[in-house]
């Protein structure tokens, strides 16, 4: 129970001040608890952070799941399911998910911040499921030498979500919506069957006649 409480400590601090509490110290002796008993259970406030995110993208993926129609979607479907999930999850949190957005997204592109590393590991999880089965079902190509990064470029779609996220201020967050549907539309044609593949194919046949 006191993992708990610690945890809602810090996300108290953080809602009412913008910002973390100015020490383990300060926030142990508010709670009326020895500072060792943190340590118990976080190496630091950046370790709560990584936590709350990690049962972000969870939550996101267990949510998407139990919809009754997830079994019949396809890959593509899958992860937009999952990401207007997420979406909800953070628009539910949206003070805190902002605020930590917004402190810890690097200014240079293409960088992870730590406070996202548990849950780049579960996203990368899902999504090299989701691409096993896209193969299974013809709708991702097979390309051996290039599949091996998927995970990781598909990860940069969602630190580039999360960054239109951060800075989004319409309505509803109603161009991340908007961003979500081209971003995976477009990293399903990447990866799905196209041009490139026929040409591969006909290059191929026109060699083994050789």
């Amino acid at each position: 129970m006191e993992k708990e409480q610690i945890k809602q400590a810090y996300l108290d601090h953080v809602l009412r001040k913008n910002a973390a509490p100015a020490s383990v110290f300060k926030l142990t002796s508010k709670l009326g608890i020895p500072e060792a008993e943190f340590y118990r259970h976080y190496a630091g406030f950046a370790a709560i952070d990584r936590e709350i995110w990690a049962d972000f993208g969870a939550d996101a993926r267990r949510s998407a799941a139990r919809e009754p129609v997830w079994e019949s979607y396809g890959a593509r479907e899958k992860l937009l399911a999952f990401y207007f999930t997420l979406l909800e999850i953070l628009k539910q949190n949206r003070s805190y998910a902002l605020w930590s957005l917004r402190t810890y997204l690097p200014a240079l592109p293409g960088l992870t911040p730590r406070v996202l590393d548990d849950f780049r590991l579960g996203f990368e999880a899902f999504v090299a499921e989701l691409l096993r089965e896209g193969r299974r079902t013809e709708e991702v190509a097979s390309r051996p030498v290039l599949e091996g990064q998927y995970p990781r470029a598909f990860w940069q779609q969602a630190m580039f979500v999360l960054g239109f996220f951060a800075k989004d201020d319409t309505l509803n967050f109603e161009r991340t919506d908007a961003a979500i549907e081209k971003a995976v539309t477009l990293s399903f044609d990447l990866v799905g069957r196209n041009t490139l593949d026929s040409a591969f194919d006909f290059a191929r046949f026109l060699l083994r006649r050789r």
